[in-house]
C-alpha cells in the first residue's frame, strides 16, 4: 500500500484542521463540565434555600417542664423572681410565668420573653398551647431547655379536670416556641428601684410588647445638664439596669430601650424631676 505524503500548503492545511478539531473537542468538554458544575451549584443553592425555609417552619423545640410554688400560684412566694418583676400574679402576667434555665434566662436578657408551650405525651396533657413569660431563673435544669413553670401555668397544660394528675407527674416533655409578647392596654413601664440616689440610679424595665426583653438601656439627663447625650446603663441583675454616675444626676430623665431584635424605643422625660425610689413610672410609648 502506498504512503501518502503531504507537503507544502497541503500539510499546513491538515495541521490546522487537526488543531481546530482538538480545540473544538476541548471546548465541548469544557461546556459539559461547566453545565454540570452549574447544575450542581444550583442544586446546592436550592437545597440550602429549602433547608433554610424548613428551619424557619420548624419553630417548635423540645424541652422538659417542672413546676414550683403553690399548685395555683405564680411561682415565687413573693410573686416576684430573679428578673425583678413584681406582682406576677396580677395583670398582665396573671401567674402564667416560668423560670428559664440559662439558654432561656440568658443572664437576665431573656427576662420578659414570651413562649408558647404545649404537651402531648402524658395522658393528662391537653395538647393545647399556652403562653408563658420568663420571670425567674432556673438554677437546676433537667434538660438543655427547661421551663420550671408556676403551678398555674403547669396546670393549664392539662385536660379539663386533670391538672392535678399532670402536676403529680412532676417532670413532663413539652414543645416550645418563642412568640411576640402582647400586653394590651399597657405602655412601657419603669420602676425606680429602692436604693437609687442622686448619683446612683437603678430602674426595672417591664411590659415590652414584641420581643418582650431588653438588651440595652441608656439614660439621658435633663438637656440643660447633659447636653442631650445618651449614657449607657449597665445590666445589674434580671431586667434591672443601673447607672453609677459619679456626679449628681439632673432629672428629668429620658430612657432609651433596645430590644433583642435591635428595635429602639425612647421614653422622653419619663422619670420626672421629683422622682422617688421604689416608685413606678409609666411611659406613653410602646413597641407596635
Amino acid at each position: 500500500m502506498g504512503q501518502l505524503t503531504l507537503t507544502g500548503s497541503g500539510a499546513h492545511q491538515h495541521h490546522v484542521e487537526a488543531v481546530a478539531a482538538v480545540l473544538f473537542f476541548l471546548l465541548l468538554l469544557l461546556q459539559v463540565a461547566t453545565t454540570c458544575c452549574s447544575a450542581a451549584s444550583n442544586s446546592s443553592e436550592s437545597d440550602e434555600a429549602s433547608s433554610s425555609s424548613l428551619m424557619q417552619q420548624l419553630q417548635w423545640g423540645n424541652a422538659r417542664a417542672t413546676w414550683y410554688g403553690q399548685p395555683n400560684g405564680a411561682g415565687p412566694y413573693d410573686n416576684g423572681g430573679a428578673c425583678g418583676f413584681k406582682n406576677v400574679n396580677q395583670y398582665p402576667f396573671m401567674s402564667m410565668t416560668s423560670c428559664g434555665n440559662q439558654p432561656l434566662y440568658r443572664d437576665g436578657k431573656g427576662c420578659g420573653s414570651c413562649y408558647k408551650i404545649k404537651c402531648s405525651k402524658h395522658p393528662a396533657c391537653s395538647g393545647r398551647t399556652e403562653t408563658v413569660v420568663i420571670t425567674d431563673m432556673n438554677y437546676y435544669p433537667v434538660a438543655p431547655y427547661h421551663f420550671d413553670l408556676s403551678g398555674t401555668a403547669f396546670g393549664k397544660l392539662a385536660k379539663p379536670g386533670r391538672n392535678q394528675d399532670l402536676r403529680r407527674a412532676g417532670i413532663i416533655d413539652v414543645q416550645f416556641a418563642r412568640v411576640p409578647c402582647e400586653f394590651p392596654g399597657l405602655k412601657l413601664g419603669f420602676h425606680v428601684e429602692e436604693g437609687s440616689t442622686q448619683v446612683y440610679f437603678a430602674v426595672l424595665v417591664e411590659y415590652e410588647n414584641g420581643d418582650g426583653d431588653v438588651v440595652q438601656v441608656d439614660l439621658m439627663e435633663s438637656s440643660s445638664a447633659g447636653g442631650g447625650r445618651w449614657t449607657p446603663m449597665r445590666e445589674s441583675w434580671g431586667s434591672v439596669w443601673r447607672l453609677d454616675s459619679g456626679h449628681r444626676l439632673q432629672p428629668p430623665f429620658s430612657i432609651r430601650v433596645r430590644s433583642d431584635s435591635g428595635k429602639t424605643l425612647v421614653a422622653r422625660d419619663v422619670i420626672p424631676r421629683n422622682w422617688r425610689p421604689n416608685t413606678f413610672y409609666r411611659s406613653i410609648v410602646q413597641y407596635s
